[in-house]
């Protein structure tokens, strides 16, 4: 059985940081179906409708109040793995902290994560952005609003990517899938190292 060819069989790396800001809060697996609907939420009518109090725990006033900066988001993604190359997104400039913008304006709490795939055609377009947005639903608070997009200019197809990850039917459907999942995952499986050495 041969592997499918690279897309980019010789990518450019780059030295990766070595400052490592604050750990973010982290959820776990267990709880990323209830945060992916509060992800998603119409932010128009306030709570999801029929959410039991429950259901959504509601935070202390200093945690609550806890902001976070492009560093510290930056820390929770450069050590995601490539899906085609044992090299961190990171190491490839595929993320970097000025690619990322925080609002923390109370009630419009937002990050947005601009990447830059290595080359104009990348394949893995896609799945770098699925995987940056589960990390980032797993890593922040609730309240923060997550928008993924390909930098402008930098993908043939940059709408249609940009339209499939910021869609949440899409995204639900992707993490149902087992086998995506699983590859998702594999990229995740270095996330923690927060800029330590990934790739040979």
């Amino acid at each position: 059985m041969s592997a499918r060819p690279l897309d980019n069989i010789n990518p450019t790396i780059v030295v990766p940081t070595n400052s490592a800001g604050p750990s973010a809060q982290f959820f776990t697996k267990a709880s990323q179906k209830i945060r992916l609907e509060r992800l998603w939420r119409d932010e128009s009518s306030g709570d999801a409708e029929g959410a039991d109090d429950d259901e959504f725990p509601v935070l202390g006033d200093a945690e609550e109040r806890e902001e976070i900066d492009e560093q510290e988001v930056f820390d929770l993604l450069r050590s995601i793995t490539d899906p085609e190359h044992p090299l961190t997104l990171e190491q490839l400039a595929v993320v970097s902290a000025p690619q990322i913008k925080v609002s923390n304006k109370r009630g419009a709490e937002r990050v947005l994560i601009e990447f830059t795939p290595t080359i104009p055609h990348c394949s893995m377009a896609t799945l770098i952005g699925l995987t940056l947005r589960v990390r980032l639903l797993r890593a922040l608070p609730p309240r923060y609003k997550v928008d993924i997009r390909i930098k402008e200019g930098a993908h043939q197809s940059e709408n249609a990517v940009n339209k499939q990850l910021n869609d949440k039917e899409r995204v639900h459907a992707a993490l149902e899938n087992s086998h995506l999942l699983g590859v998702v995952e594999g990229c995740l499986a270095t996330a923690h190292k927060r800029g330590g050495t990934v790739g040979v």
